[in-house]
C-alpha cells in the first residue's frame, strides 16, 4: 500500500530540525526500499530554510505507515506542528530516482489539491510527464473515496506548478518549493 506523508514544521524549530539531520536521515535509510520519493518542503522566502518533509513510501498497511510518520526522530523530538498521512496511487509507476530529469536543474515543487475533488478530474496524470516526478490521487483511509491529488514536479515557477491541477477542482490547492530529499 502506498502512503504519501507530509510532516509540516513547526515555527521556530529549524535549529532542532538540523541538529537532527543525521539521525533523520539514518532513520529514512532503514525505509529505502520502501521509498518512491521524499525530501523537504522549502521557504517560499529562503530556499535554505525547510519548512516540512515528504515522504511517498509503499507499506504493508495504515499501522505501518503511523508508525513510520510517529516515530521519525524529528516527530518524536517535537520538530512538526503536524503529520497528514494519505493512501496514494502511484500513477507513473516509478520513484523519484528514476526521474528523467535528474536530481538537479529546474525548481521544484509539491502540489498538492486538497478537499472534495470534483471526481472527473485529475484522474490519470497529464499526458506530457516529462516533468512530473511523482502523481498520485490521494486516498481516504479505507481507500475508498478520492479527497485530492498529490504532485511533485518540477516547473519554471509557482504559476506553472499550480497549473498541474485542474483550478477549481479542489477546495484549495497549496504549492510548496520542494527538493529531492535524502543523502547526496
Amino acid at each position: 500500500m502506498e502512503f504519501f506523508i507530509h510532516h509540516r514544521d513547526r515555527s521556530g524549530s529549524g535549529t532542532l530540525r538540523d541538529e537532527l539531520l543525521e539521525e533523520h536521515w539514518s532513520y529514512m535509510d532503514r525505509y529505502a526500499e520502501e521509498m518512491i520519493a521524499r525530501g523537504p518542503t522549502l521557504s517560499d522566502t529562503d530556499a535554505d530554510v525547510a519548512t516540512g518533509s515528504v515522504h511517498i513510501l509503499d507499506l504493508p498497511g495504515p499501522a505501518a505507515a503511523r508508525a513510520f510518520a510517529f516515530d521519525e526522530p524529528g516527530y518524536q523530538a517535537g520538530v512538526y506542528r503536524d503529520v497528514m498521512i494519505r493512501r496514494w496511487r502511484n500513477a507513473l509507476g516509478r520513484t523519484m530516482w528514476d526521474f528523467p530529469g535528474g536530481r538537479d536543474g529546474g525548481d521544484r515543487y509539491l502540489v498538492l489539491g486538497l478537499g472534495p475533488a470534483d471526481p472527473a478530474v485529475d484522474l490519470a496524470a497529464p499526458d506530457d510527464r516529462d516533468e512530473l516526478i511523482a502523481y498520485g490521487p490521494l486516498m481516504s483511509d479505507d481507500d475508498r473515496t478520492r479527497v485530492g491529488t498529490a504532485v511533485l514536479l518540477r516547473a519554471p515557477d509557482r504559476a506553472t506548478a499550480r497549473a498541474v491541477l485542474t483550478p477549481g477542482g479542489y477546495a484549495q490547492i497549496e504549492v510548496h518549493a520542494w527538493q529531492f530529499g535524502g543523502r547526496v
